[in-house]
């Protein structure tokens, strides 16, 4: 509530236009391939031919508490003709889509409607969590060549692969950096806080590189504990959990046939890939190059200094991205959002 009220600070206009992630295990990617007649006697393609298409693809999502939030083609067909990026205007009998549908629950898109909308906002749209930090983080070059953006968050740790300028796959993962804050606290018997800030206070992920004499001092955040513990030790604990993050990544390329092979490599965002070692770690996990995302250059039209501070920040990728994707459906549709964009992200971001 407190950033709602912050947006009715900046313009009424950005209550009209919210836009909200969606992410989480529900959420599923789906090759989908749809084909439709050509309606017309002269056999010439027309939008509403496309619009039937994209409609036949979606039908992959045939289950009732299933919504669709993003229908992506890869490429048009025309009587068997592939890599067509515009069909209209051409002539077929047969025009087919490759497309990726993701969908997640409904009644998940529903509760987040009502519980905003009640607050007086309307929604703008809704975006899959892995395509809106692609969206801030990936330059053209590198969605071109091939690359991975691995955001990891608290809860889940998301996935988005390019390749020739196309998604190539997405995927959530159930495991996040408050995984490894959970083990930190069982390991130490510490309270969850009290793990959390000895994470951000002196984590590693590569515990080869912490000198076995270095000692922590749990009393410092637990007055309850007078123990003192190996570095070493706690920084095995965040490499193993952090291995099994990577690992699961692993398993998704692999599934794709990019394992090892993604020229631009990975780039790191969220609030996990902060961990420092985390990046290192990563290159021999992932046996990729690998580098943290920050915004571009000239990406965010603004001339606030604390929020070009923040684009270099991975953790805030995601509501960057955010901001960005809306910004881009908004200027598609011509509702003139220009300005009004320059004003959430001066006033607006943390």
């Amino acid at each position: 509530m407190a950033a709602l009220e912050k947006a009715k600070g900046v313009s009424k206009a950005a209550l009209r236009n919210l836009f909200i992630n969606v992410g989480g295990t529900n959420t599923v990617l789906r090759r989908s391939r749809g084909m439709v007649v050509v309606s017309r006697a002269d056999s010439e393609i027309y939008q509403d031919d496309i619009d039937r298409v994209m409609k036949a693809a979606q039908d992959v999502v045939r289950a009732k508490n299933r919504t669709v939030v993003h229908a992506i083609t890869n490429d048009f067909i025309v009587d068997g003709m592939s890599n067509v990026s515009d069909p209209t205007g051409l002539t077929g009998n047969k025009l087919e889509v490759d497309s990726f549908v993701i969908d997640t629950f409904a009644h998940d898109v529903r509760n987040l409607e009502k519980v905003v909308e009640k607050a007086g906002p309307v929604i703008g749209g809704f975006f899959f969590n892995p395509l809106a930090v692609a969206r801030a983080v990936l330059t053209k070059n590198q969605r071109d060549l091939g690359v991975a953006v691995i955001d990891i968050g608290a809860g889940t740790t998301d996935l988005a692969v390019y390749e020739e300028g196309k998604l190539l796959h997405a995927a959530v993962l159930p495991i996040g950096s408050a995984n490894v804050t959970n083990d930190l606290a069982i390991g130490m018997k510490v309270p969850i806080e009290a793990a959390e800030s000895l994470k951000l206070s002196f984590g590693y992920a590569i515990a080869r590189d912490i000198p076995l004499k270095d000692k922590l001092d749990l009393k410092k955040v637990d007055q309850k504990s007078k123990n003192q513990i190996s570095r070493r030790f706690f920084s095995e604990i965040i490499e193993v959990r952090m291995q099994e993050i990577f690992e699961l990544v692993n398993n998704e390329l692999k599934s794709i046939d990019k394992e090892k092979n993604l020229p631009a490599g990975v780039v790191l965002t969220g609030g996990g890939a902060k961990l420092p070692g985390v990046v290192e770690l990563a290159k021999r996990e992932l046996k990729l190059p690998v580098q943290l995302g920050i915004v571009g250059p000239g990406t965010l039209p603004c001339q606030n200094s604390e929020i070009t501070e923040k684009a270099e920040d991975p953790e805030y990728a995601n509501c960057l991205g955010l901001v960005l994707s809306g910004h881009d459906l908004m200027r598609e549709t011509g509702t003139g959002f220009e300005n009004l964009f320059s004003k959430i992200l001066n006033y607006f971001l943390p």
